[in-house]
C-alpha cells in the first residue's frame, strides 16, 4: 500500500505540475499580447489552482496506474478553459479581441471530441476521465455564458447554470443520480451548447440573430434536461412501486 501512495504521489505530482505551469504560460502570454488586468490574472490563476487541487484529490483517491493520453488531451483543455475564463473576467473592464476568444473557444471544443475517442483506441476510458472531460465542458459553457449575458441579460445564465441546478437539484432528490442510457441526442445538444455559445459571443452575426442562436441553445437544453428528468422520474416510479400479487405469488412459493 506505502508503495502504491509513493507512485500515485508522484504520479499527481508531474501531471498536474505541468498542467498548472502550462496554464500559467498560458495566462503570461495572453497578458503579454492584450495587457491582461488584475481581474483576468485573478481569475486565470484561481482556475489554475482549483483544476490542480481537485485533480490532485480524485487522481489519489483514484489510485490510476497510469494519467492516460485521453486525460492529457483533456487537462489540455482544461488550460485553454482557463485562458478563456481569464479573457470573459478581464472583458468586465476590457473587450477581448474576438480572435483570440474564439481561437481558444473553438481549439477547446474541437478537442471535446478528441479525448473521447483517445479513451477508446487505447482502452484506457475511467470514471475519472470522464467525469474530468465532463466537468471541463460544464464549465467552458458556464463561461461562455456569463459572456453572452453581458450582451444578451441574464436570461443566458440559464445555459451555464442548469447542469449545476441538477446536480443541486440531486442532493435533495436522489432519483435524480441514476444512471441515464446512453443517448446520441443528449450528447449532440450538448456539444451544440458550446458552438451556438460561441457564434453568438463571437457577434459577427446581427444582434436579432444571436438572440435566436442562443434562445435555440437554450431551448435544445431545457428539451434534453427535461427528456432526461422525465426517465428518472419514471423509472424510480416502476422501481418505487410494490409488486403486484402474480410477483408476490412467485416469491411466496420460491
Amino acid at each position: 500500500m506505502a508503495l502504491n501512495n509513493s507512485y500515485d504521489a508522484r504520479l499527481v505530482q508531474q501531471e498536474t505540475a505541468v498542467g498548472a505551469g502550462v496554464q500559467v504560460l498560458v495566462l503570461a502570454l495572453i497578458g503579454t499580447a492584450i495587457g491582461m488586468g488584475p481581474a483576468g490574472w485573478l481569475t486565470g490563476l484561481a482556475f489554475a489552482t482549483a483544476t490542480w487541487a481537485v485533480l490532485s484529490r480524485a487522481l489519489h483517491r483514484s489510485r490510476l496506474s497510469s494519467f492516460g493520453a485521453a486525460n492529457r488531451v483533456t487537462l489540455g483543455r482544461a488550460v485553454l478553459v482557463g485562458g478563456v475564463t481569464a479573457l470573459v473576467a478581464d472583458s468586465f473592464q476590457d473587450s477581448p479581441p474576438v480572435s483570440l476568444f474564439v481561437g481558444l473557444t473553438a481549439v477547446a471544443l474541437i478537442l471535446d471530441g478528441v479525448d473521447g475517442k483517445v479513451a477508446r483506441r487505447t482502452g484506457t476510458s475511467t470514471p475519472l476521465g470522464a467525469r474530468f472531460d465532463m466537468e471541463v465542458d460544464a464549465f467552458l459553457i458556464l463561461v461562455l455564458s456569463v459572456y453572452v449575458s453581458m450582451a444578451m441579460g441574464p436570461w443566458v445564465l440559464l445555459i451555464g447554470g442548469m447542469r449545476y441546478a441538477f446536480v443541486a437539484a440531486a442532493r435533495v432528490r436522489p432519483w435524480l443520480t441514476a444512471p441515464l442510457p446512453p443517448s446520441t441526442a443528449r450528447k449532440t445538444v450538448a456539444a451544440l451548447q458550446g458552438v451556438l455559445l460561441l457564434t453568438a459571443g463571437a457577434a459577427l452575426l446581427p444582434h436579432a440573430v444571436n438572440v435566436g442562436v442562443v434562445v435555440l441553445a437554450l431551448g435544445l437544453l431545457v428539451w434534453s434536461f427535461g427528456r432526461d428528468v422525465l426517465w428518472l422520474w419514471r423509472t424510480s416510479r416502476v422501481e418505487a412501486a410494490p409488486a403486484g400479487p402474480e410477483v408476490r405469488r412467485e416469491l411466496v412459493a420460491g
